[in-house]
């Protein structure tokens, strides 16, 4: 069973809208019966790098024809070079490699996504000729409230005309990338080193322009959230489950751990498919037991919170051991601020798009929610945001796009009631509904690879998927 995928990025999201609104609303005051929809799910994209120097993993979530695709860059090992001129040289087209085909990946997704935009094009136009021709066929109440709809859809033509421009802009980057494969190869064959600074400048400026192109596309504010999806009802009341959020598509692992307090036992299922059906998996007994239910695996570890501590482990699965464990400074814990259901939450981790976080409280902060970016090999606090959020008002939270989002209730009539944003420490408070199907929520975390919310409900494991919305600056591409 494959994890379903969600509508990201401006044009996704607000065509999904536009959709909705036209079919329900323009047929039963115009008389139109047909309806426009998208076969298939939207792709995404996702750039990794691995702990290891050298490795790149590049994965999109979809192909048109249904498979994942994962593809990983993996540099040779134990090769030898003639010389230093060599080495540098097989590095730079390796480089070159991986943006060449993170650009392929980029450009599969921009051309669906393009076909879409195109096929809502042709349809507000034809809606507009035949809102024209019924001018007279409808009373002036009908008239004027088609007409004060169609305006609100006139600022999705700059929109429209951006994501055109962007898909324009991916095919320049990858007519660039093919001309300095051509030229890395022609220096390769003459073994010298001609023209190697310049190559070099070039590489990194196209690894730039992708990043920031792969960002603007991935990443936007949480707009809605799908009905539950539910997994499986497995094990207590409280517990936790979760993908590698770091792991390529082709590994669809699943981790599973019972209870909230002294538990040490991780089951890890081969498959999701393995795990609703409970077969194929193997035990992992932890050193040291965990509090809480907001673990963590990120890149085949996991980070917990250890038993009656403030301490944040790390545990390596492959490995079968701790590779490290740190204090978090001032952090509350056995219950001194949890969530609002209790249960041992006072710390949190979370992954996104940018790397692991925790949340927590210190006595400091008054019992205000604090948001933390981890080093993930260190477990050092890089940065720290208090977000003047009460923890113990907070029925869970996780981070999207380096916003935290925070719920006003584990319990049924639960909606996501405030936002953080980290990039630029302010907040808002927001009103975006979920249903609470099975009326107690205990865990609550997002996961950037499927671009889906999990969650652990009255014993019940959830999906939930997401639309995130870009506002799309109409200034030009950098």
């Amino acid at each position: 069973m494959s994890v379903p995928l969600l509508k990201i990025g401006a044009v996704l999201s607000t065509m999904a809208m536009v959709t909705n609104w036209m079919s329900q609303t323009l047929p039963s005051l115009v008389g139109l019966n047909g309806t426009v929809s998208r076969a298939g799910a939207s792709e995404k994209i996702t750039l990794f790098q691995s702990p290891e120097e050298g490795w790149q993993l590049y994965t999109s979530a979809q192909a048109p024809d249904g498979k994942c695709i994962c593809t990983a860059v993996i540099p040779a090992q134990s090769t030898c070079s003639r010389d230093g001129r060599s080495r540098e040289l097989r590095q730079l087209m390796e480089k070159v490699q991986n943006v060449s085909q993170s650009m392929e990946v980029l450009e599969l997704r921009t051309y669906r996504d393009l076909q879409y935009v195109r096929s809502m094009e042709t349809l507000m136009r034809s809606l507009d000729a035949r809102l024209r021709a019924a001018d007279g066929s409808l009373s002036a109440k009908s008239f004027q409230e088609l007409k004060d709809r169609m305006t609100e859809l006139l600022p999705l033509s700059s929109v429209l005309e951006q994501y055109k421009a962007d898909t324009r802009t991916i095919v320049r980057l990858r007519e660039e990338v093919r001309n300095l494969s051509g030229s890395l190869a022609s220096i390769q064959e003459e073994m010298g080193a001609y023209g190697y600074e310049d190559l070099q400048q070039r590489v990194m400026a196209l690894e730039a322009r992708l990043h920031a192109c792969a960002q603007k596309l991935g990443c936007g504010k949480l707009t809605g959230v799908s009905n539950p999806i539910t997994i499986r009802a497995m094990g207590s009341r409280f517990g936790s489950w979760m993908t590698d959020t770091m792991a390529p598509s082709a590994d669809s692992r699943v981790w599973y751990m019972d209870g909230y307090y002294k538990g040490r036992r991780v089951l890890e299922f081969r498959t999701l498919g393995d795990f609703i059906k409970g077969q194929n998996f193997i035990q992992h007994l932890l050193p040291q037991p965990w509090a809480g239910t907001g673990h963590v695996v990120y890149n085949g570890s996991l980070f917990y919170n250890k038993y009656q501590s403030n301490v944040v482990v790390k545990y390596h699965f492959r490995s079968r051991s701790v590779l490290v464990q740190r204090s978090l400074p001032g952090a509350g814990y056995n219950n001194t601020f949890p969530y609002s259901w209790g249960g041992f939450s006072d710390m949190d981790f979370m992954v996104d798009e940018s790397g692991l976080w925790a949340v927590y409280t210190t006595n400091q902060n008054a019992g205000n929610i604090v948001v933390s970016r981890l080093d993930p090999h260190t477990l050092e606090v890089v940065r720290s945001w208090d977000t003047g959020y009460p923890k113990r008002s907070a029925g869970e939270a996780f981070m999207i796009c380096g916003v935290l989002y925070v719920t006003n209730s584990h319990l049924a009539g639960a909606k996501v009631y405030f936002a953080y944003f980290t990039n630029t420490s302010s907040y808002e408070y927001t009103d975006v509904p979920f249903h609470n199907q099975y009326s107690h929520i205990s865990m609550l975390d997002y996961n950037p690879r499927e671009r889906a919310l999990y969650t652990w409900n009255n014993g019940h494991q959830v999906l939930y998927n997401v639309t995130l919305f870009h506002v799309i600056s109409t200034a030009g591409d950098p």
